[in-house]
């Protein structure tokens, strides 16, 4: 199954959360953001991975999430 825009989008937001903290995240503007953002922001906190349907922290399995697309975004980029 190919990944659909959606989880893209899900993949991408996920790599804006800074990794090196639990104590650090981020906020979606829905007044300001692009509409798959804000739709993939409220996917994750549904999935369980983030603390708010507009970003706020990630959630232990979110951590995970991001672990592993940080290693997949590093595999892909390899020459």
């Amino acid at each position: 199954m190919p990944f659909s825009p959606v989880h893209l989008a899900e993949l991408n937001l996920l790599l804006q959360f800074p990794s090196t903290s639990t104590q650090e995240g981020i906020k979606v503007h829905a007044s300001s953001a692009a509409a798959e953002t804000v739709q993939a922001a409220e996917s994750l906190f549904e999935k369980g991975l983030i603390s708010r349907n507009d970003g706020g922290y990630l959630t232990p399995l979110g951590c995970e999430a991001v672990e592993l697309t940080q290693k997949l975004q590093a595999v892909l980029a390899s020459e």
